[in-house]
This record gives structure tokens, C-alpha cells and sequence, in this order.
């Protein structure tokens, strides 16, 4: 395969110590990156302070520095190691920050060491506030209104002129660190301190609100020839005003009309080739589905929280395909296994993938569990059905929180039909299972839609399971299990994703007489796979009461069952990942 042959020695920053809104997604991005340069024949030298990683094991890199990630102790590993290349956009934030400081300082020019993936410009037009206005404004791309300013007073007035409420953006930050929704002066004051002390450069971007509208994302992979693929398309269920981070998505886009997405990734080609990123960006988008306005709200030149997502949603690795890209491969030479080559990647698939946030509220007393632009979620968790339904079903088992369904959580099914309104007009973790409540409760899709802005689609989903459980509960009382509940509406109720723990709660009948009934009509889970692209036959495998068995093939040695750590939450992060892996190889 073939490479520079200018570089020979890669230096690939890590993401340093774990914070809200970065986690092990740049674990894995930064693994992935140690991975490819070293099949393609590159040195790779690694610095990162966390030793919890996958990443800082050993044999990921040929020279593996833990040390702070500062500018001066770069360049000591710098003047030591003489790197030709400096990798900077697969370990999240961090590298990207660095990599920017590093060339303002001078020390890249000192060493001739080149950024490979993205170029320090890049950085600025995508990180920086001004810079990312103006590219954006020469692009014509529509964007919310807004202003920079550098000290609190100055943004006062900005904040005057746009009215309230206003959104605060500080540059170089990730998961909305520092920012948030703010609805008048004195909130203003304190969030605005906040993010001139997060911004790497103290600035903040004051932006007009766009609460409410729909937020899509694109994940988009470019090469040096300015080929470019789109890999996944991802809609947030939750709209604008509540972090991507905290907010529950959907892989595909579910009810976006196909005219709007090819809108989208018109826009975001014209926005990652002007960038110039090589390797992958998230593009977010906001859209207004009254007046149909689309504006982009930001791009991270980067692989992100959303990548991580998107390669275990498409099975396309975006974190060890942007590596080799940055080397100066293309995406033609670059196998795909079932599809020839990855310049002829077509998103699809005959399932759904749902993301549900884990947050972590009980562990910080007196703080409001309460969601907005700066991200609060610890952890996530994927699932993967033939529907909708399905899928974000299991979503809710995988968060460990005891939770086989979305009914009766708490004690929301004894608050009333205003109470559960009432409540839903703030965002918070608890939101979707208030929804459902609320649902019961005889509220309509409209009411819900008023008091949260969720799309009249996902709520009018989230109106059938509730009908289809208010039906299972009233045959039982009406006739009993055997005779009330029938086989058709045992098997659609598997089908839409109901676990047999939740039936046995809510029917109050034993959870093996209602499997037994089940497995005895032939309903059972069948497994399914998501092909990873660049390999002939690994997939990841899904269940599903909606598809006929593909059961992987069965091998002759003995196998060993790993289980996993579950979402991230607070005491538990990535050490176990890096146990797991381990204990796989």
C-alpha cells in the first residue's frame, strides 16, 4: 500500500485526563490512529497523562511518553524523539489545543515537523469563533447571529442587541464547557466569566437562540484529493437547547425527507473541503421545520464523541481510516471488504441504531438535574434494532439504572396529567420517562410537543408503546394472561421491544411463564450483524425479534465469554475498557 515517504516517525497526542464530554471515544480514536500507522510501517511515538487508556498500553506505540501535555514538555519529547509528523486530531480536543499552541510558539517550525490530518489554519477556522464566522459567511452558509466578545460587558451588549435568551459558545472548549442558554443579564454575568475562563483564547461566541429547532449531524470523511464520503447521517431527538452530548439520537435520520438530508451533505462537503480537514469532521446543523432554515451551528475537525458512534453504528472505523488518509493514502486505495474500496461507500442498512445518554446526577448533591448546552452526560450507551421501537427499548436496559421499560420509573406514574407537563418544560434525564407517564396520563402528542419540541414522530412512537402496554394490561385484567393476552399481541409486543421483565412487572404474571409461552410460539431472538467495513466477515452482532437468524459461525475451540463494563458513570471509565481488551488478546 502506498505511503509518504517524507514520514517516517508519527507523534500522536493524547486526550489527557478524562472530563465530562470526553471519554473513552478518544481512547479509542487515538488506539485506533497507533493501529494503522503502525500496519502501514510508520514510528510511532505517543504522549498522554492518562495511564487508564488503551491507548498508553505499550504495545500501542513504539515510544510511549505519560507525561503532562503542555507545550513545553511537547517539546522536550519533540527535540528528543525528532518526529517528522505531528497527528493532532484523533485525540479529541487536547490535540487539536496543542497542536495550535505548538506552531504559535514556533516549536514545529523549529523541529520541521509537519501536521499531518489537519492543518493548523483548519484548527482555527473550525475551533475559532471569528475565524469560523467569516469562513462560514465566504461560503455562504447560513449561520445563527451572533458576535465575539472577549470580556463580560462587551457581551452584555451584544446580548441586548440579539435579545434574550442568548447562546454562549467559548472557543477551543469541548462538550459546551463554560457555555450554556442564558435568559437575562445575571445569568449572563456568571456563564459568561465561566467561558472566557474555559476559552483557550477567552473568547466566547454570544449567539442568537435557536431553541427548539431540529439538530442534525453528518459525519463526513475526506481524503487528499478532496474525495469525500458522508459515512453516517444522525438525527438528535431531542431538539436544539439540549447538548448532542445529553440529547437521545438516532442513526439514520428517521424524519428528515431525503431532499433535506442531500441539502445537508451539499453543505458540509462545501464546508469540510474549504476547511480543508483530511480524515473526519462532525458537521452539526440546525433546521427549522416551519420556515425550513438550515444553518450550521459547529464543525470539529476532529474524530469526536459522534464518531466513536457513528463507526459502531455503519461499522466504517472512521478513527483508523482518517489515520491512514493523513499519511496520504486515498479513499480508493483503502479496501472495504463487501464494497470494493471505501471511495464507494454508500450509508445504509436495515436497522436502527439509538444512542441514550447516562448521566450521573445522584453523585453531586444539590445540583439541579437539569440539561442544556454544556454537556452533563458521563457516559452513553448504543443499541441496535429493526425499528425504532426495538431499539431504543433496549437502549433503556443497557443504562444499568434498573429500568426494563419506560414505564413506571420513579414515582412519575402517580403525578398527575399537569404535574408531568409541568415537569417536561425543563429538560432533564429524567425528560422521555416523564413523556411516557404523561402519555398514560391522556396528554396529547401536541401537548408533549408544546412543552418539549421532541418531534411530533418520536412522541407519536412513544404514544403506540403506551397504548400497546395499556392493552396488555387490560386484556390480563379483563381474561388473564392465557386467555386475555393473544399470541399476535404477545409476539408484536417482543417485536416493538418490550422485555419479558417489564411484561412479567406490569402483567404481574412469573417471567417464565411469559418466556415459555413465547419460545413455545416460535418467538425468539435471532442475532444480526453490522459488517465492518476493511474486513472480509467481522461484524458486530445485534438481537432482534424482527429478522430471521444470522447467527455467527460457531467454532470448534472453546470459547470464553468477556462482559464488558457497561456505560461510563463516575468511578467507572475507561480502566475497565482497557481490562477487557486485554483480557480478549
Amino acid at each position: 500500500m502506498p505511503q509518504r515517504t517524507d514520514i517516517h516517525k508519527v507523534l500522536i497526542i493524547g486526550s489527557g485526563p478524562i472530563v465530562i464530554g470526553q471519554a473513552c471515544e478518544f481512547d479509542y480514536s487515538g488506539t485506533q490512529a497507533c493501529k494503522a500507522l503502525r500496519s502501514l510501517g510508520y514510528e510511532i511515538v505517543l504522549v498522554n497523562s492518562n495511564p487508564a487508556t488503551i491507548m498508553t498500553d505499550p504495545e500501542m506505540a513504539d515510544v510511549t511518553y505519560i507525561e503532562p501535555l503542555n507545550v513545553e514538555r511537547l517539546e522536550q519529547i519533540i527535540a528528543k524523539e525528532r518526529p517528522d509528523a505531528l497527528l493532532p486530531n484523533l485525540g479529541g480536543q487536547s490535540g487539536l489545543n496543542l497542536a495550535s499552541e505548538l506552531y504559535k510558539e514556533g516549536v514545529l517550525d523549529k523541529y520541521n515537523v509537519k501536521v499531518i490530518g489537519v492543518q493548523v489554519d483548519a484548527i482555527e477556522r473550525g475551533e475559532d469563533r471569528i475565524e469560523f464566522k467569516k469562513t462560514m459567511n465566504a461560503l455562504g452558509i447560513g449561520m445563527a447571529r451572533s458576535e465575539v466578545a472577549y470580556s463580560v460587558e462587551e457581551g452584555l451588549r451584544i446580548a441586548d442587541e440579539l435579545g434574550y435568551p442568548v447562546v454562549l459558545r467559548p472557543a477551543y472548549t469541548m462538550g459546551g464547557a463554560g457555555g450554556g442558554l442564558v435568559y437575562n443579564k445575571e445569568e449572563f454575568r456568571i456563564v459568561m466569566e465561566r467561558g472566557l475562563q474555559a476559552s483557550l483564547v477567552h473568547q466566547v461566541l454570544v449567539e442568537e437562540s435557536v431553541l427548539g429547532w431540529e439538530e442534525l449531524e453528518l459525519e463526513v470523511v475526506r481524503d487528499k484529493d478532496n474525495n469525500m464520503i458522508t459515512v453516517c447521517f444522525i438525527e438528535n431527538v431531542d431538539p436544539l437547547g439540549v447538548h448532542t452530548g445529553d440529547s437521545f439520537c438516532t442513526a439514520p435520520m428517521l424524519t428528515i425527507s431525503e431532499d433535506l438530508q442531500k441539502e445537508l451533505q451539499r453543505q458540509a462537503y462545501k464546508i469540510v473541503e474549504h476547511i480543508g480537514v483530511i480524515g473526519g469532521t462532525n458537521v452539526q446543523f440546525a433546521h427549522d421545520p416551519v420556515s425550513d432554515r438550515v444553518i450550521v451551528i459547529e464543525i470539529n475537525p476532529r474524530t469526536s464523541r459522534s464518531s466513536a458512534l457513528a463507526s459502531k453504528a455503519t461499522g466504517f472505523p472512521i478513527a483508523l481510516v482518517s489515520a491512514k488518509l493523513a499519511t496520504g493514502l486515498t479513499l480508493a486505495e483503502i479496501p472495504c471488504g463487501k464494497c470494493g474500496t471505501l471511495d464507494k461507500y454508500v450509508p445504509g442498512g436495515d436497522y436502527v441504531v439509538v444512542k441514550f445518554a447516562r448521566w450521573a446526577f445522584e453523585k453531586f448533591k444539590g445540583v439541579e438535574d437539569k440539561l442544556g448546552t454544556q454537556m452533563r452526560a458521563v457516559g452513553e450507551v448504543m443499541s441496535i434494532g429493526k425499528n425504532y421501537k426495538e431499539a431504543l427499548q433496549k437502549a433503556i436496559r443497557s443504562l444499568e439504572k434498573g429500568r426494563y421499560g419506560l414505564g413506571h420509573v420513579k414515582d412519575f406514574d402517580q403525578l398527575s396529567k399537569a404535574e408531568l407537563l409541568r415537569r417536561l418544560g425543563t429538560a432533564s434525564s429524567e425528560r422521555h420517562f416523564l413523556m411516557y407517564e404523561a402519555l398514560r396520563k391522556g396528554a396529547t402528542v401536541d401537548e408533549i410537543f408544546a412543552a418539549t419540541q421532541v418531534k411530533h414522530w418520536f412522541i407519536g412512537q412513544m404514544k403506540e408503546l403506551v397504548e400497546e402496554e395499556e392493552a396488555l394490561v387490560g386484556a390480563v385484567k379483563a381474561q388473564g394472561f392465557d386467555k386475555g393476552v393473544t399470541d399476535g399481541m404477545l409476539k408484536k409486543a417482543k417485536e416493538d421491544g418490550f422485555s419479558d421483565k417489564y411484561l412479567s412487572e406490569i402483567l404481574r404474571v412469573p417471567e417464565d411463564q411469559i418466556r415459555n409461552r413465547r419460545e413455545a410460539l416460535g418467538v425468539t431472538e435471532t442475532w444480526d450483524g453490522v459488517h465492518v467495513f476493511g474486513t472480509e466477515n467481522s461484524s458486530y452482532y445485534y438481537s432482534t425479534y424482527n429478522a430471521p437468524d444470522n447467527n455467527p459461525v460457531s467454532f470448534d475451540r472453546p470459547k470464553v465469554m468477556i462482559l464488558g463494563g457497561g456505560p461510563n458513570r463516575i468511578g467507572q471509565g475507561i480502566e475497565f475498557d482497557y481490562c477487557c481488551v486485554h483480557a480478549a488478546i
